[in-house]
This record gives structure tokens, C-alpha cells and sequence, in this order.
């Protein structure tokens, strides 16, 4: 049965450290976590998180787009463990979106990233998954992938004036819909 775990927050350095590559993926505490960050993510009403989020530095992160509070808009799609994942390639055009961070609470930045990235990752089962994402999927991607490195989104702020309150942001969102 999957656990809800704590999220650690900017300032843990567990947040700063680069995480460690998963050698065996069918290990039961490997397969456990990725059970506890699907039901931490959705119970956090997140897109996605990032195993060191959870205080466990390994290069596993969760994909998992769907319109909640905290992204309206945001597409459906299944939650996806991604395992060792790269990115292949990018497109040349870089777009600013909002983005917030389970780590970062009570803050939302517009963060410029790549508009699609063609990644590779291996699923849970242990297969080699190659594939294009685009929009706000690849945003959450690029952002979940980051945390790998020890890079939280503030990091990729071009300036303070691009950071606000999740309390100023969601009356943004309210007044645009």
C-alpha cells in the first residue's frame, strides 16, 4: 500500500545535491517509492514530483498532468514513473510559463524552458521509453529533471519581478477564466 511521504522544502540540501542513478529499478524500495511519490504528488494536488523532494536522492521522478487547484488547465495524462531520464534533444524555441514547486510553497515564477524535448527514460518495468513532449508537459518535465541536478525553478528566474504569491497567481487564473 502506497505511503504518503513528507515533501522536503527549499533550504533541505537534500533539495541542492545531485541524485544518484538507479541501477537496479525492480528493487522493492525502488518500486515502493515510485508507489508513495504517485500518491504524494496526487494527494499535494501536484503535476509532478521529484524522488529528493521526498528526501531520497535518486534520479526517479513522477509525471502527472491533470487539472487540479493549483493547475486548472493542465492536460490528462497518466502518472508516468521516469527513470534515469535525459533529454535527448529540444526544440530551439524557449517559452516563460508559471510554474510552482510541492518545495517551494506559496511561490509561483514565470520560468523560461523549451517548448518540446524529445526524452528518454526508463519506465518502472525496466523498458527504455523514448519519446516527444511538448507544452506544459515538457515544462514539468524540464522541471522535475532539474531537481535531479539539485535545481529548483527560482534558480531559472530571470528576475525577481517574475515571482509572485500563489495567492496574487490564482486570482490571476480566476480573472482569465
Amino acid at each position: 500500500m502506497a505511503e504518503l511521504m513528507p515533501i522536503i522544502q527549499l533550504g533541505n540540501p537534500i533539495l541542492r545535491q545531485k541524485a544518484a542513478w538507479v541501477d537496479n529499478i525492480q528493487d522493492a524500495h525502488i518500486q515502493n517509492l515510485i508507489d508513495d511519490l504517485t500518491a504524494t504528488v496526487a494527494k499535494a494536488n501536484g503535476v509532478g514530483i521529484a524522488a529528493p523532494q521526498v528526501a531520497a536522492s535518486y534520479r526517479l521522478f513522477i509525471v502527472a498532468s491533470r487539472p487540479n487547484l493549483r493547475y486548472p488547465h493542465a492536460p490528462v495524462m497518466e502518472p508516468t514513473a521516469m527513470i534515469n531520464p535525459r533529454i535527448v534533444a529540444h526544440a530551439t524555441e524557449i517559452v516563460k510559463g508559471w510554474e510552482g514547486c510541492l518545495s517551494v510553497p506559496g511561490i509561483r515564477g514565470l520560468v523560461p524552458r523549451y517548448q518540446a524535448v524529445e526524452v528518454a527514460y526508463t519506465d518502472r518495468n525496466g523498458k527504455l521509453q523514448k519519446q516527444e513532449l511538448t507544452d506544459f508537459v515538457a515544462r514539468i518535465f524540464q522541471h522535475e529533471h532539474d531537481h535531479l541536478d539539485g535545481i529548483v525553478f527560482v534558480d531559472r528566474l530571470e528576475n525577481s519581478l517574475d515571482m509572485i504569491t500563489e495567492d496574487e497567481y490564482q486570482k490571476r487564473i480566476a480573472n482569465n477564466t
